[in-house]
């Protein structure tokens, strides 16, 4: 699932580590020569990435990086990150690019590049059919009970920006579907995309309110000296959209369509 920016204190932190390693990552024609392309997959954020029966890593990003590889002609590597250390590995080479909802944003562009967006994720509001919410704003009523995972990013933003919705607080995603679904509250907020195994769990009639809170886009990670191996993934990427290739994926490890479809051009 989408994990949140992290605070000033800490992106400042990663960027002076990232700055402080010398080493540099690989041209594209050496990847090519070596015949293998190493991606950093963070198996804490299924289905994006997770660990299978038999520990291997699984899930989106790496069926995506293999179709990468595939159209490279190289053999893919998939190399285990984590959130704190992803794009420090980008920067030292020890990764070619890194995938696990990597956000475009400001801070993390001051140390790598980003390719065009693989995929979307949408901050929104989740309800059942028949109910009249039709934007955030409708939530802010006294009426209105909210049913959120305890302890997530989106329970801070309601306290702030919907003072008047009554918030019951569950401890884990599947039961707040399910209370959802059962009628125990009117909505949820949070990045929907990744709830959409447990939503295919309930017999119900969802609604995803059609204007969505945000949309983060997220692309590959790349370091600022590989303008070769950034150039060629735009392509590749641009040609797994075209092809409906990524949808594919998409659907077949989210259990739904991408909300916010990232749309292509051949003009990126």
């Amino acid at each position: 699932m989408k994990r949140w920016i992290a605070g000033v204190a800490a992106a400042a932190a990663m960027i002076g580590f990232a700055w402080g390693d010398a080493a540099q990552a690989r041209p594209l024609d050496e990847i090519i020569k070596s015949g293998t392309i190493r991606v950093g997959v963070n198996p804490t954020l299924p289905p994006l990435g997770k660990f299978n029966e038999k520990n291997e890593i699984v899930g989106f990003d790496v069926d995506f990086a293999t179709e990468i590889a595939k159209m490279l002609g190289v053999k893919l590597e998939v190399v285990q990150v984590g959130s704190p250390d992803r794009i420090p590995f980008v920067v030292s080479g020890k990764i070619d690019f890194v995938m696990g909802a990597m956000t475009r944003n400001p801070e993390r562009a001051k140390v790598i590049d980003f390719t065009v967006p693989a995929h979307t994720e949408v901050f929104g509001v989740l309800t059942l059919d028949g109910k009249d919410i039709t934007n955030v704003k409708d939530l802010d009523k006294p009426t209105v009970t909210m049913v959120q995972v305890r302890g997530s990013t989106p329970v801070k933003y309601i306290e702030d920006n919907l003072k008047n919705a009554k918030i019951t607080l569950l401890d884990n995603y599947p039961d707040a579907i399910r209370a959802l679904a059962q009628g125990r509250g009117d909505a949820m907020l949070d990045v929907l995309d990744f709830v959409g195994e447990h939503m295919n769990k309930h017999k119900v009639a969802w609604k995803v309110v059609p204007t969505p809170v945000d949309v983060y886009y997220c692309g590959l990670g790349v370091a600022k000296n590989s303008t070769g191996l950034k150039d060629w993934l735009n392509v590749a990427i641009f040609e797994l959209h075209r092809r409906g290739k990524t949808d594919e994926l998409w659907e077949k490890w989210f259990g739904i369509k991408m909300l916010y479809p990232t749309g292509f051009t051949p003009y990126f």
